[in-house]
Formats: C-alpha cells, structure tokens, sequence
C-alpha cells in the first residue's frame, strides 16, 4: 500500500521501515509531554519493532510525515483495521512530534493522507476517536473536513483508564467536494 504523489513543499507522507527506528523512537520519547494523555506512541525498539511488524500486515498501515528540508519526522498517521469489500474503511489515528507541532506540518500530512487514502488506496470512509480535550487534535480533522457523528462513553483504555471519545469522520464524497 505504499503511497505515490505524496509531496507538498513542505512535507512528504512515505510508509514507516526498518530504517526508521532510532529517529522514530527518539522523536516519540522527547514528545511524552505532548502526547499524554492522548496516544501512546512506540518508545523503545522493541515497541517500535513489533509496530513495524504489525504496519506490513494487510489491514494496518503506517505513514510517516517528513519535513522535506531535513527529511525530519514531523509526526506518523496510522490506519488500522482497514476492510475492504463492501465496507471499505480505516480507523485513523495520529501524532505529531512535538519539536515541529504547531507548524502545519500534520495539516500538510493529513491532506496527503487524505488524497492518498481516498484516491489511490479507494477507502470510503476514515473515522478517528478523539478524546474531547484534545484540541489540537479536533481541529486538525475539523479543517480537513472531518464530521463529528458521535460519542463514546468509556471507548479506549489508555494510560490505565477507559476514556471517553469524540467520534469523527470524513467520506470520500466530503473529501471531494471539500
């Protein structure tokens, strides 16, 4: 599922391999901060082993967002659970890194995800849960067209807890006609 046409001036969005390893999980570690309490991201080789192994399995993926200038990790977005046939969906889930938060670069990402989900992999739908603090994270998918269509009480256990979420998502015809 490797993605193709996946550049803009600033980023590039490419499939997550071996090599990246040691930046990937440097990146992650000095983002703890960031991500509390909202995603849970691989922060050891092992962890970030057995997340490469998963990411060559049919229904997960993994895409790095890399500045162009550097080829730094700017964040990853992750689909999983993706089914074909009649339901052709994903679940969404992402994380910047939080050296380069607040620059754009996932809103970059997110529409090249977007182009590339939709257009060349098919999918007509992503959904992504968010828990409802997370600010940063509602407005990425609100500006890249995402609806809210719900909330789950009590949805993912992270850090420990069961967490509520908001539930939001894009269809291909809203990614068309935005």
């Amino acid at each position: 599922m490797t993605p193709e046409r996946t550049t803009t001036a600033r980023v590039s969005l490419r499939a997550l391999t071996a090599n990246d390893g040691e930046p990937f999980v440097a990146a992650m570690k000095a983002s703890r901060r960031l991500h509390r309490p909202w995603v849970s991201p691989p922060t050891t080789a092992p962890d970030f082993d057995e997340w490469l192994r998963r990411s060559r399995e049919d229904p997960f993926e993994v895409l790095l967002v890399r500045r162009r200038e550097d080829d730094a990790i700017a964040g990853y977005f992750q689909l999983s659970q993706i089914v074909r046939g009649g339901f052709q969906n994903a679940y969404l889930g992402y994380a910047a890194v939080a050296e380069h938060a607040g620059n754009g670069y996932m809103r970059e990402g997110m529409g090249l995800l977007l182009r590339w989900a939709f257009a060349e992999q098919g999918l007509h739908r992503l959904e992504a849960n968010i828990q409802p603090g997370n600010e940063g994270s509602i407005a990425l998918v609100r500006g890249a067209g995402f609806v809210k269509e719900g909330y789950s009480e009590r949805y993912l256990k992270l850090g420990g807890r069961w967490r509520d979420h908001e539930r939001w998502a894009i269809r291909s015809e809203q990614w068309r006609a935005g």
